[in-house]
C-alpha cells in the first residue's frame, strides 16, 4: 500500500447510450469496495463515478427518441445515478461532461496542450465507427467496412481536423511501461498494451466538424464549428472533478477501474494527454473482463441481458456483490447464471458464514443465557492461525485480487466451524462448560474480525453482524482487529441468508437454436480463393460435331486473346443465344481435353429438373472482371 494518506478511486464514465447492465454494475461494486477497504484502513479517500453524455451516438439516438441530447443525456444519467444510490455505493461525486465545469476545463486542457505543441490542425481521412467513437486503417477493419471491435458498419469520412501529437509520446511511455511494470493490472494486460504501442503510434484526430453534440474548441482558436473527441473530453474527467472542488491533493489517482474494451484508451491515450499536460500519471489502470450469461453472450435480441436491479430485488445487494466479486479472477471474463448464484448463496453465505453466526447465537443462548466470558485457553492457536491468514489481506485488495481476499476469509470461517465440529460443546456443556466458554470465546472473536473484514463487500450483513456481537465497524475496528476480546454478549438477529430453494428471477426464455446443418467438403474461405472466377463474354459459339451437348466457345476475359472453352450447354441454349452474352468463368482451372478439344476454364451454370440455366452477372461488367 503507497505511503500517500490520500486515496483516489474511479470508475469509468458510463456512456449514456443505454441504462445499466451488469458490466456497469461489476465496475461500480469494485471500485465501491476498494474504496469502503481504503476507508477502512483510514485514508481519506474519494470516489468518482459518473457519465459520459457526448458523441454522435447520443446525437443520433436522442434524434431517434424526438428528444434533444442534452434531454436524453439526463434522462439516462439519472438511471444510472439512482441505481447506484439504491446499491448503496459510497461515491463522493458524480460527474456529467454535460457539466459546465467540466466543459470548461477540457477547454483549458486543450489550450495548454496546443500551447505546448502537441495540438495541430490538418485534415482527416478514415474509417469512423459511431458505436466505438474512434477510426480505423483500412487494414483493421473486417471485410472492408465493420469495426474490429464490435463489428458495426464503419463510415468513412473526411474532415478538417485537429491533431494530437501522440507519436510523439511512443517513447516515453514505453519507458514508463518498463519503469512501473505495476501501472497496468492484471499485469496480463500489460504485454498487451506494450505491442500496440510498439507497433507505431500515429497522431491521433481530436476534433471533429461532422456533428454539433460536443465541447466546443477554445474561442482563442476561432473555430466554432469544431467539437472535441469524445475520448478527449471523458478522459479528462478525472481531473476536472477534482479541479472544481479543489481536492488536486487527491492527484494522481490511485486507481481507475475499467472493462478491457476501453484498456487502450486508458493505458495509451490517457498517460500521453497527462504528459502533455505535465500531470503526474496514475498508480494503476485496472482493466476486467466481460461478463456472459449462462455461458451466452448476452444479446437484447436474445434476451439474455442481465438487469443489475433485477437481480438485487431478488436477492440482495449484499448477496449479489459476493457473487460477483467471488466468482471470477479480476481481469477474465465472468460467466452469471441464476444457479451459480443461489449455489454461493447457499453454500459459501448461508451454510459457512451464516451458519456459523447462527451456531454462536443458539449455543451462547442456550447454554450461557447469550452472556459469557473467559479465556481462549486451548483455542488459542486456532486464533494465532486466523491472525495469520489476516496479516496477509491487505496485499490482495489494491493488486486487485478481492477473490482471493474472499477466499482467505471463508478459509478462516472454516476453521470455526470445524473448530465446532471437533470440540461437540453439545457433549461437553455438562461435564467442562468452562471449554465450551472458550470455545464461543474463539468463535466470537474470529467473526468479529471477520464483521470487519467483509464490511467493503458486503455492507449490510457486516452491519448486522456487528449488532450480534456489539462491535462497531470502524478504521479504529481495523486498527485493532487483533485485539482479543474475552466477554461477549450475543444479540439475536434474523438469519443472514435465508437458503433459496428456488429461482426468484424471472426465466429467460430460450429461444430455439437454429437446426445445425450438415455440411459436406467445408473448406476455408481461403481454400475458396484460391478459384479465380472472372466475368466473360462469348464471342463465338459453334457446336462440337460428333456431340449432342456441347458447344465451343471463344471467350473474351480480357486477356491477350480469347480462350477456348468447351461447354455442355447445346441442348439449353442456342448459338443466337449465346453469341456476345456474358458468363461466369473458373479461370485458374488446368486446361483440360473434352472430345479432342483443349478447354481453357469452366461456364459456371446451375442444374436442377427444370433444367439448365447459366450463372450471368445481374449487369454487364467489363471482362476479366472478377467474381468474389
Amino acid at each position: 500500500m503507497a505511503s500517500c494518506k490520500k486515496i483516489y478511486i474511479t470508475t469509468p464514465i458510463y456512456y449514456v447510450n443505454d441504462v445499466a447492465h451488469i458490466g456497469h454494475a461489476y465496475t461500480t461494486i469494485i471500485a465501491d469496495a476498494v474504496a469502503r477497504f481504503s476507508k477502512l484502513m483510514g485514508y481519506e479517500t474519494f470516489l468518482l463515478t459518473g457519465t459520459d453524455e457526448h458523441g454522435q451516438k447520443i446525437e443520433e439516438s436522442a434524434k431517434k427518441r424526438n428528444r434533444t441530447p442534452k434531454e436524453y443525456a439526463d434522462e439516462i444519467s439519472k438511471t444510472f445515478k439512482d441505481l447506484w444510490d439504491d446499491f448503496g455505493i459510497e461515491y463522493d461525486h458524480f460527474i456529467r461532461t454535460t457539466d459546465e465545469y467540466h466543459k470548461e476545463g477540457v477547454k483549458k486542457a486543450f489550450e495548454k496542450m496546443y500551447e505546448n505543441g502537441d495540438i495541430y490542425k490538418g485534415s482527416y481521412k478514415g474509417n469512423y465507427c459511431v458505436s466505438c467513437e474512434s477510426f480505423f486503417t483500412d487494414t483493421q477493419l473486417i471485410d472492408e467496412i465493420a469495426c474490429p471491435d464490435c463489428g458495426k458498419e464503419t463510415k468513412e469520412i473526411e474532415e478538417e481536423s485537429y491533431f494530437f501529437r501522440l507519436s510523439k509520446y511512443e517513447k516515453p511511455l514505453l519507458d514508463f511501461y518498463k519503469e512501473n511494470p505495476e501501472f497496468i493490472l492484471p499485469t496480463s494486460k500489460r504485454n498487451e498494451v506494450i505491442a500496440f504501442v510498439e507497433n507505431g503510434l500515429k497522431d491521433l484526430s481530436i476534433s471533429r466538424t461532422s456533428f454539433d453534440w460536443g465541447v466546443k474548441l477554445p474561442d482563442s482558436l476561432g473555430e466554432p464549428d469544431h467539437v472535441m473527441y469524445v475520448w478527449l473530453d471523458a478522459l479528462l474527467n478525472y481531473v476536472t472533478a477534482l479541479e472544481t472542488e479543489e481536492r488536486m491533493d487527491f492527484w494522481p489517482a490511485k486507481l481507475h477501474i475499467v472493462g478491457k474494451d476501453i484498456l487502450r484508451f486508458h493505458a495509451i491515450y490517457w498517460p500521453a494527454f497527462l504528459m502533455s499536460l505535465d500531470l503526474p500519471l496514475p498508480h494503476h489502470i485496472s482493466a476486467h473482463g466481460w461478463w456472459t450469461r449462462d455461458g451466452q453472450k448476452m444479446s437484447k435480441s436474445i434476451g439474455n441481458v442481465v438487469k443489475p436491479r433485477e437481480v438485487v430485488d431478488a436477492y440482495g445487494i449484499d448477496s449479489f456483490r459476493y457473487f460477483l466479486l467471488r466468482e471470477v479472477p479480476f481481469g477474465q471474463d465472468g460467466d452469471f447464471s441464476e444457479k451459480a448464484l443461489i449455489n454461493r448463496i447457499n453454500g459459501d453465505l448461508g451454510n459457512s458464514l451464516g451458519n456459523l453466526l447462527n451456531r454462536l447465537i443458539g449455543m451462547s443462548d442456550k447454554y450461557f443465557g447469550s452472556e459469557f466470558e473467559g479465556e481462549l485457553g486451548n483455542f488459542e492457536e486456532k486464533l494465532k492461525e486466523v491472525d495469520s491468514k489476516i496479516g496477509n489481506l491487505e496485499n490482495y485488495i489494491f493488486k486487485m485480487q478481492l477473490h482471493r481476499y474472499l477466499e482467505d476469509i471463508w478459509e478462516i470461517l472454516a476453521i470455526g466451524n470445524r473448530a465446532i465440529q471437533e470440540s461437540e460443546p453439545w457433549a461437553k456443556i455438562k461435564t467442562n462448560p468452562d471449554e465450551v466458554r472458550s470455545l464461543l470465546i474463539f468463535i466470537s472473536n474470529l467473526l468479529s474480525r471477520v464483521a470487519v473484514l467483509i464490511s467493503p463487500i458486503m455492507p449490510k450483513s457486516s452491519i448486522e453482524m456487528a449488532k450480534a456481537l456489539q462491535l462497531e465497524i470502524s478504521p479504529d475496528a481495523y486498527k485493532n482487529i487483533f485485539e482479543i476480546r474475552n466477554s461477549f454478549k450475543i444479540v439475536k438477529i434474523p438469519a443472514l441468508f435465508p437458503r433459496v430453494d428456488k429461482p426468484k428471477m424471472q426465466k429467460v426464455e430460450e429461444k430455439p437454436k437454429p437446426k445445425e446443418l450438415k455440411l459436406d467438403g467445408v473448406i476455408t474461405i481461403d481454400k475458396f480463393f484460391e478459384t479465380k472466377i472472372k466475368i466473360g463474354e462469348v464471342l463465338e459459339v459453334e457446336a462440337v460435331p460428333k456431340s449432342k451437348k456441347l458447344y465451343k466457345l471463344q471467350v473474351d476475359l480480357g486477356e491477350e486473346r480469347p480462350r477456348q472453352i468447351v461447354a455442355g450447354i447445346r441442348e439449353f441454349y442456342s448459338e443466337d443465344e449465346l453469341t456476345h452474352s456474358q458468363v461466369c468463368v473458373v479461370a485458374n482451372l488446368k486446361p483440360a481435353k473434352l472430345m479432342g478439344l483443349v478447354s481453357e476454364g469452366m461456364v459456371l451454370a446451375g442444374k436442377d429438373e427444370s433444367g439448365l440455366s447459366l450463372i450471368r452477372p445481374e449487369k454487364r461488367k467489363k471482362v476479366g472482371t472478377p467474381v468474389s
